[in-house]
């Protein structure tokens, strides 16, 4: 057992350097180094907590951030090459200056190494974990960032009616299966596709879509669109882009929405795909809406209000993929740009 001030092995995973095209797992090293289990007196923050991470996210805006590219907004600059990369996580808290943080506390937040302990330097976008009767997996999912995205952008972006037309693509993932029982509680007709049997079977089994289909299996996605849909789409929650936004333009009805989620199919891509059928938008009005979580992150009491009685009351379900070890950490990010994972994937870095 580690006492306070005992020095421990820090594991971390190190981006090398910055990536271009599909990224393998070798632009990542694992290194070991060394550890304090107590904030030093000169520590530059004077409100630091220190935390020992317990589960890492695996998320596809990560990979942007492997790039050396110019972004306004702090949430999505490049990763320091030489350094851990950082993403959502659930960790313990060790040690800390912070008044609304104390040892033993459990906390979710967005600036979390992927490493065994994080100096966290900004805890004021720490939230501390309330709720322990569910598994603490679920904070990097269902009750974490993923969870906000489609509650959010199903509910505030897309406005939905019962009774729509609802498709989601990347439906299997850690949004995409939200976003589906979200619809299927307001009545709304749901179809998701994914790039699996396992997976189509996945959403019809367990999350309770009405239909759904595998888009590597279809050669005409504006054909198959309008076979699952003969009279249009209402709502599309958007995780693709490329060809299946173009393909969905063409199925939308007049007055649809779009909430552009992420669009997995061009992150990887040097030469992103131009859209075609974008001229659809004008003349059916379509509200087309890019969102970023981080805006709502204030109404998230609002948010765990909503979906933690469905949650036990098993009315709604979470399907995590979860490595062991961070030393697998690579590996589990890199998955996810070839729909490797099925679920949310999570990284356990150490037992609870």
């Amino acid at each position: 057992m580690a006492t306070s001030g005992e020095e421990v092995r820090n594991m971390q995973v190190i981006l090398k350097d910055y990536v271009a095209g599909f990224p393998k797992e070798s632009d990542m090293n694992v290194k070991t180094g060394s550890n304090k289990l107590k904030l030093a007196e000169d520590e530059s923050s004077d409100s630091a907590v220190l935390v020992k991470n317990l589960y890492l996210s695996c998320d596809p805006y990560m990979r942007g951030r492997m790039t050396n590219s110019a972004v306004d907004d702090p949430d999505f600059s490049p990763f320091t090459p030489g350094s851990p990369i950082v993403g959502h996580g659930v960790a313990e808290v060790v040690d800390s200056r912070h008044p609304g943080f104390k040892k033993g506390d459990l906390v979710w937040g967005r600036k979390m190494g992927w490493e065994e302990y994080s100096l966290i330097k900004e805890p004021e976008k720490l939230f501390k974990i309330h709720s322990t009767d569910v598994p603490l997996s679920y904070y990097t999912g269902i009750l974490g960032m993923p969870g906000m995205t489609a509650y959010f952008g199903f509910y505030q972006v897309c406005s939905p009616k019962k009774g729509e037309r609802v498709y989601i693509s990347a439906a299997s993932g850690a949004v995409g299966q939200l976003v589906g029982q979200f619809a299927k509680l307001m009545g709304c007709y749901v179809v998701g596709s994914a790039g699996s049997k396992e997976k189509v079977e996945l959403l019809k089994s367990k999350f309770g879509f009405d239909d759904a289909f595998n888009y590597k299996e279809e050669h005409d996605l504006v054909a198959a669109l309008k076979r699952y849909f003969p009279e249009g789409i209402d709502i599309y929650f958007e995780n693709v882009g490329g060809k299946m936004l173009d393909a969905v333009l063409l199925n939308m009805r007049f007055h649809g929405r779009i909430a552009a989620c992420g669009m997995i199919s061009q992150y990887n891509l040097q030469q992103p795909e131009g859209i075609q059928n974008i001229t659809t938008v004008v003349f059916k009005r379509i509200r087309l809406e890019g969102f970023i979580i981080f805006d709502y992150f204030d109404q998230y009491p609002k948010f765990l209000d909503f979906v933690l009685p469905y949650i036990r009351e098993g009315k709604i379900v979470y399907v995590e993929d979860i490595n062991e070890g961070l030393e697998r950490g690579p590996s589990a990010l890199i998955g996810l740009f070839s729909g490797r994972n099925v679920g949310k994937q999570v990284v356990k870095v150490t037992n609870e």
